[in-house]
């Protein structure tokens, strides 16, 4: 496995440590175990685990880290994990809050931090629209909501509601055409980003939104 991550990450461009391949590859074994008691995901064999849930969250890394990784990133229904704990092993100069409603989820996700050490990395268990905290330069998702959806529950917490600096990246499959189209009209996708993931043939992209300059 750790060839195949490391093959992975070589052809996304990514420079990975041997401490951060480690701290991948022992985050997919606690997603592995915890999985078994928390359900955490309906993939269950290791090998796909790895292709469809970690390298598909490595192939965001790239574009986030030329965006500009940002001081405080939120995943919004982060599940088990997913983009968040790859995010905050790969860019550790960003502090990662996974926000999920369902408390287990966000166990795991504490436990995840304290096993890899990883101060950077938080669990929050809250409903998103209810949880009061400081804003997010960039808030993430992946297969938590509709484009509308998404953005309506976090707008209260993205950094700069008024200027251009802090976004939205979702990560999608398919190009979600009608979900663009859904968006209300102070809002602008600024950039569709297609995703090539090592090892895996399907569609992704990445759906970079922002509020619109007054």
């Amino acid at each position: 496995m750790r060839d195949t991550l490391q093959a992975a990450a070589n052809e996304l461009g990514l420079a990975l440590s041997d401490t951060q391949l480690d701290q991948l590859l022992a985050y997919l074994a606690l997603l592995q175990k915890w999985n078994k008691v928390y359900n955490l995901t309906a993939v269950r064999d290791p090998a796909l685990m790895l292709s469809h849930h970690l390298i598909d969250s490595l192939s965001a890394i790239p574009p986030l880290q030329r965006h500009g990784a940002p001081a405080r990133l939120m995943d919004v229904g982060a599940g088990g994990g997913l983009p968040g704990v790859v995010i905050a092993i790969c860019c550790p100069g960003t502090d990662v809050s996974c926000v999920d409603a369902v408390a287990k989820k966000a166990t795991f996700i504490q436990q995840v931090a304290a096993e890899l050490k990883l101060p950077n990395l938080h669990g929050v268990h809250s409903r998103v629209e209810q949880w009061q905290t400081e804003p997010f330069g960039v808030i993430t998702s992946r297969a938590f909501a509709s484009l509308l959806d998404f953005t309506t529950l976090t707008r209260q917490h993205l950094a700069s509601r008024q200027g251009r600096d802090a976004v939205w990246m979702a990560m999608k499959g398919q190009h979600p055409a009608d979900e663009i189209a859904a968006l209300p009209a102070d809002l602008e996708v600024f950039h569709v980003e297609q995703l090539a993931v090592p090892g895996l043939d399907a569609q992704r992209c990445l759906v970079w939104m922002r509020p619109k300059a007054a």
